[in-house]
């Protein structure tokens, strides 16, 4: 194990996300996802927080078994003094949900679908895990959510107390070295047409690099770049394939010396296209739809707690029955109105003050 994923190390971080971003999870019952890694502290942050009961689904993936991520949970409860409150479950029962006022949009519990939505009670909210322009086709159902009035709940990723966005920089910078790409004196065209591009601009630019940013592929010039950085926003299309299509990469190969390196950073590419015009796809395994080419973890486990806190934090307020304000740290994507919120307990603070 990496020291930076030591257990009291990671143990001193959830602490700090919980009174970073005030939240308060007592007395409530929250199912989410058991993961490994970084991703092992979601469960975790929300017992810390005070809930109730934390279920986290267990189910085998790239990252690990069922076995590996059940054993990291419950160990990292265990250093965190939390064991008794979180329970690792493989199957998720009627019963289960009947009890839950937060579920996750995590990984392992994805697609959050009809079945799992009607199961949970009027009171339920789902919390995204990040901002809510962020959404991606299928990973909610989002019809069952605006018939059962139950809300939906991004977190601002830019609020001070949560600030994952500083991270993509970093993020960005790893992935080009991982690539061979020094970053120092490079010439970068950044395609990018989304929130995450100043931040990873930013990043970039600290790290010594030239960077042109582009909106679509169309606009990049001619340039001897040393790489193309791709960071578009899926289409929302449930039918439409890439963000980057074949004729956006015979513009990008007429543009660009031979043999380029293209990194996928978001948004999906056509690499049969890319391969075909002599451009070459980072990294070698294609993302899921959708997804990141790179975790946040792979920098360290701080973006991820922070991310994790703020999504769980994000999701209470509007359980407790706070109002999203445009600087606030929740983003109501779809739901009810707030509840009342003579919910709220002493010490909630809508803006994430420190505790």
């Amino acid at each position: 194990m990496r020291p930076g994923y030591a257990a009291p190390r990671l143990r001193a971080l959830m602490d700090r996300a919980v009174r970073a971003t005030a939240l308060n999870l007592s007395g409530l019952t929250v199912l989410t996802e058991a993961a490994t890694g970084a991703y092992a502290t979601t469960a975790v942050v929300a017992a810390m927080a005070g809930a109730a009961r934390v279920y986290a689904f267990a189910k085998p993936s790239r990252h690990g078994s069922v076995v590996e991520a059940e054993a990291e949970v419950l160990r990292l409860a265990a250093c965190a003094d939390v064991a008794p409150r979180v329970t690792v479950v493989q199957a998720i029962e009627v019963d289960l949900l009947r009890r839950v006022d937060i579920v996750t949009n995590s990984g392992h519990l994805r697609p959050l679908n009809a079945w799992l939505l009607n199961g949970l009670p009027g009171r339920a909210v789902v919390a995204l895990m990040f901002e809510a322009w962020e959404t991606r086709p299928g990973d909610i159902d989002l019809d069952v959510c605006r018939r059962r009035n139950i809300p939906v709940v991004g977190v601002n990723e830019r609020h001070p107390t949560v600030d994952v966005f500083s991270f993509l920089g970093p993020l960005c910078v790893r992935q080009l070295h991982d690539c061979g790409i020094a970053v120092y004196g490079s010439r970068l065209a950044l395609l990018c047409d989304n929130d995450f591009a100043a931040w990873i601009r930013r990043g970039l630019q600290a790290m010594g690099a030239s960077v042109e940013l582009f909106a679509r592929s169309a606009d990049v010039l001619p340039e001897a770049w040393d790489a193309i950085v791709v960071a578009m926003r899926p289409l929302a299309a449930p039918d439409a394939k890439f963000e980057i299509e074949a004729a956006d990469v015979r513009h990008l190969a007429a543009v660009s010396p031979p043999g380029i390196a293209v990194v996928q950073f978001w948004g999906d590419v056509d690499r049969g296209a890319l391969k075909a015009h002599g451009l070459s796809p980072w990294p070698p395994d294609p993302p899921s739809r959708g997804h990141m080419g790179i975790l946040l973890s792979a920098i360290g486990p701080e973006p991820v707690v922070r991310l994790q806190a703020g999504g769980l934090r994000a999701a209470e307020l509007v359980f407790r029955g706070e109002l999203p304000g445009q600087d606030g740290i929740a983003q109501l994507l779809t739901g009810a109105p707030p509840r009342s919120p003579a919910t709220t307990p002493p010490g909630s603070y809508g803006n994430g003050s420190e505790a």
